[in-house]
């Protein structure tokens, strides 16, 4: 009894082990289909998910994701990547014009809004002059929009063939603040419009680009 019943053991466990390797060979494991859907990337390209895990990919140059500071943007045509020069500066880019060797520069920066101050507060204490070392007026704050996203522009320095202007954008716990230096500039002309002065153009143009924050 106890024979007859292992032999009807293993003829079930052969019989299961041929259905097994005969739906293998003829129902092979297909791949999985990813989700349609497509990231949109900060310059307006998109990417669609891919690999086992259906991940998005990193989207490519010239967009640029910072997940440690919860942003990505696209970086304008001539820019290229250069070490940041001070501890609040995240990143910072540059471009030079060989003819007449005036450079323009972006620099990325952030500042903590400390638990008893105020975001306006912050771009207040961080708006220095280059040349004087002071707070800068207020008279030289303007607010604008670029893309989704809202700034406080402030005009940090235009003196000696610099100018600087900063763009702050203020979130829950700290300040964003992205500068656009022009060297070489001619500073002195009354009706110099700085918008079109070439740092201060990639910028505006980046900006549009802003995702996150």
């Amino acid at each position: 009894m106890k024979s007859l019943l292992l032999g009807v053991l293993g003829i079930v466990i052969i019989g299961i082990g041929g259905f097994v390797y005969r739906n293998a060979v003829e129902h092979p494991s297909q791949p999985l289909a990813c989700p349609l859907d497509a990231l949109v990337c900060p310059d307006g390209t998109s990417v669609g998910r891919s690999g086992p895990a259906c991940v998005f990919p990193v989207c490519p140059s010239p967009n640029v994701s910072l997940s440690d500071i919860g942003i990505a943007f696209a970086v304008p045509s001539g820019f290229n990547p250069v070490e940041t020069s001070d501890e609040a500066s995240f990143a910072a880019y540059e471009s030079i014009d060989a003819s007449t060797t005036k450079k323009a520069s972006i620099v990325m920066r952030r500042y903590a809004i400390n638990a008893s101050s105020t975001p306006l507060a912050t771009i207040q204490q961080t708006a220095i002059g280059g040349a004087s070392g002071l707070p800068v007026s207020a008279t030289a704050y303007s607010s604008a929009m670029f893309g989704t996203h809202r700034f406080t522009v402030v005009l940090i320095e235009r003196f000696e063939g610099v100018v600087d202007v900063a763009y702050y954008y203020a979130r829950p716990t700290d300040v964003l603040r992205f500068d656009a230096v022009d060297m070489g500039a001619d500073w002195t002309n009354p009706n110099l419009d700085i918008t079109n002065l070439p740092a201060q153009a990639a910028l505006r143009k980046l900006l549009t680009t802003l995702q996150g924050g």
